[in-house]
């Protein structure tokens, strides 16, 4: 098994059901004091990115500031529709199942994603995956722009190499992501993307979902 195997969240882990984007409109509106009407694409991105570019669309200028602001709403609503997300999201099938088996083998987990960091708490702690993790040694959306950037923090925060962990993600950007940092990626396709898509990205190994506990611990150790 790797030293770390390091997580996305969106569509690997769990699914919000469209709630998320809700969230996402709401914490925009209490930033920038502005009905959101059109978002940016978020597939593979990172909220910075995508504010960013969601910020351009509205003809708002893009800052720093004005980052922290929409980082602290969007933290401060999924608190606030915690229940709201239990009820209407769920996580993947089994994604719980794979987290506790890596635990029961020592394997240290942590996560990258684009989210920020209170928001992917909330989503972790509200579907019970949050104790098989490390927080402190993953990487959030506040960490910079990329993913490659991302898994450079994670890494560094763990005190691991890249090729003693394992990145697993949705998207080709989290497969591109990876290789750029020198992370094997074993993918899964429970998110837009195709299992063609992600073996063209260049994913060492791609999984369907996670249901298969014994498949996805071999893809993983691979």
């Amino acid at each position: 098994m790797p030293e770390l195997v390091l997580w996305d969240i969106d569509h690997t882990l769990m699914a919000t059901r469209g709630l998320g984007g809700e969230l996402w409109a709401q914490a925009w509106a209490e930033a920038t004091g502005t009905p959101m009407r059109q978002q940016a694409s978020v597939t593979g991105s990172t909220e910075r990115v995508i504010l960013r570019e969601t910020a351009r669309l509205h003809g708002i200028p893009y800052s720093d500031e004005l980052f922290t602001k929409f980082a602290d709403a969007l933290g401060s609503v999924h608190v606030r529709r915690a229940p709201e997300l239990r009820e209407r999201g769920h996580a993947l099938p089994g994604a719980a199942a794979v987290l506790s088996s890596l635990a029961e083998r020592g394997v240290r987990q942590s996560v990258v994603t684009g989210n920020v960091r209170q928001a992917a708490e909330v989503k972790l702690q509200v579907f019970g995956l949050d104790s098989y993790v490390r927080l402190d040694e993953g990487a959030y959306g506040e960490d910079g722009e990329g993913r490659p950037e991302l898994l450079a923090k994670a890494l560094a925060r763990a005190a691991v190499s890249p090729e003693a962990a394992v990145f697993l993600g949705d998207t080709p950007a989290d497969v591109a992501g990876g290789r750029e940092a020198g992370v094997r990626v074993v993918a899964v396709a429970t998110g837009k993307a195709t299992a063609a898509d992600l073996r063209d990205a260049g994913a060492a190994a791609v999984l369907d979902d996670l249901a298969d506990t014994r498949q996805a611990l071999t893809a993983i150790d691979a």
